[in-house]
């Protein structure tokens, strides 16, 4: 292994905060290194002087010699006047009619959707997402010792994000990624950097790993804290013992008080997201009927919906980047008027709705300002707390809630966003991408917070460990004009993906099209690949719905009961296997018998969960 970059007791300060603080690393050939840490902690700032972006305020970095190096920012900084294929393919000296000969320029091309976008399409014509998918294929593409990558996955659909996975774990160079993607993270990454307080610690493993490492450490430092405040108390106890002056006491007990008394460490930033007091919810909260709904640009996104939310449903909606997600979720927020058929909206509807995009704040107010345009206290519980009191409470420092917004970072606003919809006290949440940007800690906030939503929930998600963890069913759009309910998740919508897949590359590739072209043809493909009668649009009443979805969560709790069962008598079999006596004989049969028993009724059980399931396609 070769030592590709070293940082020597590197600092690096801006204004009055200290990002690093003496920090030693280094990254050798074959490292996959994930970054975490809070919003504003320093990770991109770190990512920087690794790649030589930024210079140390003190220490030392040294790169390998001849160090092949690719850095993928947040911002992608391109000439608009350039083709897709300039940015891309310009570097390598590849024509555009020579990729498709190239077996890795193929891949990242195809599995980024590079294609689809159209190779002499205008790089200005690009949206944002479409622009950091471009610069992150330029990277991908060329030979590299180290690729740095900063939140890669922020505008990648699933199955964008799974590709990505498996191209890193395949490649050969070393990887050091900011994300907060944790599947991502877990699945390519062997170390974990933690940045905060101007340190790094590193752990071994992905996110899992660190998760319990992490755990482990709190845990010890919990420890050492009750410690030092009971030998605290004994020191202080002693000084005050009797009435002799303080300075005739020993000096070094003083001196080992006064040590205990300091020894406090700094409180490490905290975000706390709260359940604000929640509407009353009827029976009807949104129902669409016999919709057709169309895009902006004209193309049909469903016809002949029938679509009815009720109340504590919690849908997680999938489907490849342009499919109309956000499209559906402004039908169903009465932003966009249906083309055909009826909406109808129960009358006790809160709605509070997190758009993907963070234009919604005037860059100039101060963030206290925004958070007191909704609410200048707020009641939780038996306390009344303050806007101020809230912010630090969301992690805002009295000196950082005066910073103007514009100034904020990108998690930092999407917190932000994200507690002016809670305040609202909704009762129908739509989030649209909820997990851009924001660090693992908000996230498990945020997570902790819906678990316990008692409203009812729609979610927009590239992330699937969000998803599986706080959706119930999964729906998606996959360009067939319909809404398909997935009741295998996030696994089965990638499956059907990936015979779509299969059935796109029968045909001839685009090598320049124009998107909306492309578009058209994907959308033919999608609608040959995964019609089926699963895929048709529910035509249940609301009632016979949630009867059903109550049966099955019946029959999940019986069949784990059974699972219980199952392992504690295959626990017993596995310990009398090893007795020779006839009554060790005797009791194995009769738990064979019982096995046998169970695994019937367990199969009923599940055949009876599928037809059920079936009934709600």
């Amino acid at each position: 292994m070769a030592n590709l970059i070293n940082l020597e007791n590197v600092d690096k300060t801006y204004g009055l905060k200290t990002l690093l603080d003496h920090v030693s690393l280094g990254i050798q050939t074959g490292d996959r290194i994930g970054v975490v840490g809070l919003n504003g902690g320093g990770k991109s700032t770190l990512l920087k002087v690794l790649s030589g972006q930024d210079t140390p305020d003190a220490g030392r970095v040294s790169h390998a010699s001849d160090l092949q190096l690719a850095v993928v920012t947040q911002d992608a900084n391109l000439n608009p006047d350039d083709t897709v294929a300039d940015v891309v393919l310009g570097p390598l000296g590849v024509a555009t009619f020579e990729w498709a000969s190239n077996a890795r320029i193929r891949d990242v091309l195809q599995g980024l959707g590079i294609v689809d976008l159209g190779l002499e399409t205008k790089v200005g014509s690009l949206s944002g997402g479409e622009r950091r998918r471009t610069n992150l294929a330029a990277a991908l593409v060329r030979d590299l010792d180290l690729v740095i990558l900063d939140e890669p996955t922020n505008h990648l659909d699933v199955e964008g994000v799974q590709w990505l996975a498996e191209h890193l774990l395949a490649a050969k160079c070393a990887l050091v990624v900011v994300t907060h993607d944790r599947w991502f993270l877990d699945t390519v990454a062997t170390t974990t950097w933690e940045v905060h307080d101007g340190v790094v610690d590193v752990y071994d493993g992905g996110y899992n790993d660190w998760t319990f490492a992490r755990a482990e450490r709190a845990r010890q430092a919990d420890a050492a804290e009750q410690r030092r405040q009971n030998l605290a108390r004994k020191e202080l106890a002693w000084l005050r013992r009797g009435a002799p002056a303080r300075t005739s006491k020993p000096r070094y007990r003083i001196e080992a008080a006064e040590a205990l008394i300091k020894n406090v460490p700094a409180p490490r930033d905290s975000v706390e997201l709260m359940a604000f007091s929640k509407q009353r919810q009827g029976k009807i909260v949104v129902e669409l009927e016999n919709a057709t709904i169309t895009t902006p640009d004209g193309r049909t996104l469903v016809e002949d919906l029938t679509w009815r939310l009720g109340p504590g449903e919690r849908i997680g909606l999938v489907g490849v980047n342009g499919s109309g997600k956000t499209t559906l979720l402004k039908t169903l927020a009465g932003a966009l008027p249906l083309t055909d058929g009826r909406r109808k909206e129960g009358k006790t509807v809160r709605l509070g709705w997190l758009r993907q995009e963070l234009d919604d704040l005037d860059g100039d107010r101060r963030l206290l300002d925004a958070v007191e345009d909704v609410a200048s206290y707020v009641d939780l519980g038996k306390k009344q707390l303050s806007a101020s009191q809230l912010c630090e409470r969301l992690g805002f420092s009295p000196a950082r809630q005066r910073t103007p917004i514009k100034d904020l970072s990108g998690g930092e606003r999407r917190r932000l966003q994200l507690t002016r919809v809670l305040m609202s006290e909704p009762n129908l949440l739509l989030l649209d991408e909820p997990t851009n940007d924001l660090d693992i800690d908000t996230l498990q906030e945020l997570e902790s917070l819906l678990d316990s939503w008692a409203g009812t929930l729609v979610v927009i998600s590239h992330d699937r460990y969000l998803i599986e963890r706080i959706c119930d069913s999964t729906w998606a759009l996959f360009g067939d004009k319909k809404l398909t309910n997935l009741p295998g998740g996030i696994e089965e919508y990638l499956r059907r993906r990936s015979q779509q897949a299969k059935a796109e590359k029968s045909g001839v590739l685009n090598l320049g099209d124009s998107a909306a072209t492309s578009a058209k043809d994907n959308a033919d493909a999608a609608a040959a690949a995964a019609a089926q009668p699963a895929a048709a649009a529910p035509t249940i009443s609301a009632a016979e719905h949630r009867r059903i979805t109550k049966e099955l969560a019946a029959l999940e709790r019986k069949t784990q009961k059974l699972e219980q069962q199952q392992a504690k008598i295959e626990d017993q079999m596995a310990t009398l296997a090893a007795d020779p006596s006839a009554e060790a004989i005797d009791k194995l049969a009769e738990l064979s018998a019982t096995l046998g028993e169970i695994n019937s009724e367990k199969e009923e059980l599940e055949m009876a969960w599928m037809e059920l399931a079936a009934e709600l396609e």
